[in-house]
């Protein structure tokens, strides 16, 4: 199993490919998409977007995991993370892969073995369970210490993989989450 393990952030959101060939567990990509304070949202989700293509482009996962919504406090924040997230899951849609979310605390008790672990425990436990020669940045490391998660927990996708429709056309997607309005002849979403 190849995925891509994501780790949603608008000026720096975390990715990760692994790859599972029996035991063994192997990253083949790893990295931060970096976008400055002076970015502006669209162009920062932009950024974000273009990246990810690339990546899918080059190491064709079969999944994408990314860890669960987390209460924030701030409203603006929630609202700006959920733009990230968006953009995720778009993806995930357009090339049809499945998706799976997992909790904060599920991914630190799954790599470190305690729920409440330090980011540092946990940037130190991905380092040696992947065997990586260097200290990945953190949100890189959040990235793979969720793949990491989804490799060793059985769970059901978010979002499952049609064969007998395709879900990488918008086109189709809008259709299926609209329905025409019989007076104006316009799309609604469905309520």
């Amino acid at each position: 199993m190849r995925l891509l393990s994501i780790d949603p952030s608008l000026r720096g959101t975390g990715f990760a490919i692994l790859e599972e060939f029996g035991t063994n567990i192997r990253c083949l990509e790893y990295g931060v998409i970096k976008n400055p304070p002076q970015t502006s949202v669209a162009d920062s989700l932009l950024a974000i977007y273009n990246r990810l293509l690339v990546v899918i482009s080059q190491h064709q996962p079969t999944v994408i995991v990314l860890e669960s919504v987390i209460y924030v406090q701030n409203y603006s924040t929630a609202i700006v993370l959920g733009a990230a997230r968006g953009i995720v899951l778009l993806i995930a849609a357009q090339h049809g892969l499945p998706i799976h979310e997992y909790p904060p605390r599920r991914v630190k008790q799954a790599v470190v073995g305690y729920g409440g672990a330090l980011k540092n425990q946990v940037i130190f436990m991905v380092r040696a369970l992947l065997e990586l020669r260097e200290t990945p940045p953190s949100d890189a490391a959040d990235a793979m210490a969720i793949g990491l998660t989804h490799l060793r927990t059985p769970s059901v996708p978010l979002t499952k993989k049609r064969k007998s429709e395709k879900t990488n056309s918008w086109k189709n997607f809008i259709e299926t989450k609209t329905q025409v309005d019989s007076a104006t002849g316009r799309r609604i979403p469905f309520c």
